[in-house]
């Protein structure tokens, strides 16, 4: 009797677990989904297309960068031959220059009597190439009138020399300029360096081309003068000459220089 209480209370106790265990075997599908996953246990998708999307975009940004770099380089090499044209000269010969012009036009202003002024040649060349012979001047106006010509003319060749000497003189100044200034010419960082270099190179071809003027000028002033002296010797010659034939009453005879 005890055995069979003790059977049926076993069996009640095995069916109630049987229970249980099929309640848990039905519940456990829709419980386990809704626990967390683990991280590494995502799946990694690779897209190819995608992928060869981002890496055109990211040449197309870097060749951008690339250009913008280029352009940037372009416009600092741009400033800084901008700031090379606009650099000066550091050369410069102007002084020196102005110095041979001063140095020749004081010697032409040394020029006395008759010296390069148009408005009183005239009147002091008339008074002493042209009136001279007057019949109203005296033995004494006409020696004075003479001799006045011939320190004009003496003035005039000295002055002449004087030119041609400076001229010759300024000849080592202006090769020594030329060349510094031609260094300079080519050596130029610049279109400005190459602009005043070559300005002061015409500067010293202007102050060539002035010394050989005056040079010229003086030569030209002496041979005129002298010219106009001679020929004012001749009339002179030729008024005195008359005088006296007029003033003597001279006659004109045969003269027997030698005797038989």
């Amino acid at each position: 009797m005890k055995i069979a209480v003790r059977t049926g209370r076993t069996s009640s106790h095995i069916r109630a677990l049987a229970g249980v265990v099929s309640a848990a075997a039905i519940l456990l599908p829709v419980v386990l989904p809704l626990a967390p996953t683990p991280a590494l246990a995502w799946k990694i998708v690779y897209d190819p297309t995608n992928y060869t999307q981002n890496l055109l975009s990211a040449a197309r940004a870097l060749e951008q960068i690339k250009n913008q770099v280029t352009s940037l380089q372009n416009e600092a090499q741009m400033l800084l031959n901008q700031a090379k044209n606009l650099t000066s000269l550091p050369t410069s010969m102007l002084s020196q220059i102005e110095g041979n012009f001063s140095e020749m036009k004081s010697l032409v202003n040394e020029a006395d009597q008759l010296a390069y002024n148009v408005q009183n040649i005239d009147a002091q060349f008339n008074a002493t190439y042209r009136d001279f012979a007057s019949g109203d001047r005296s033995a004494t106006q006409l020696i004075s009138s003479a001799q006045q010509r011939w320190q004009q003319s003496v003035s005039a060749f000295e002055h002449a020399l004087k030119a041609g000497a400076t001229a010759v003189t300024n000849i080592e100044g202006t090769q020594r300029q030329t060349s510094e200034l031609v260094d300079a010419s080519q050596s130029a960082v610049g279109v400005l360096q190459a602009t005043q270099a070559g300005n002061q190179l015409l500067a010293v071809q202007a102050a060539q081309f002035a010394d050989l003027t005056s040079m010229l000028a003086a030569q030209g002033r002496a041979e005129a003068l002298e010219h106009s002296r001679r020929a004012a010797a001749q009339e002179q010659a030729r008024e005195q000459f008359s005088r006296f034939v007029a003033g003597s009453g001279y006659s004109s005879s045969s003269v027997r220089m030698f005797h038989d």
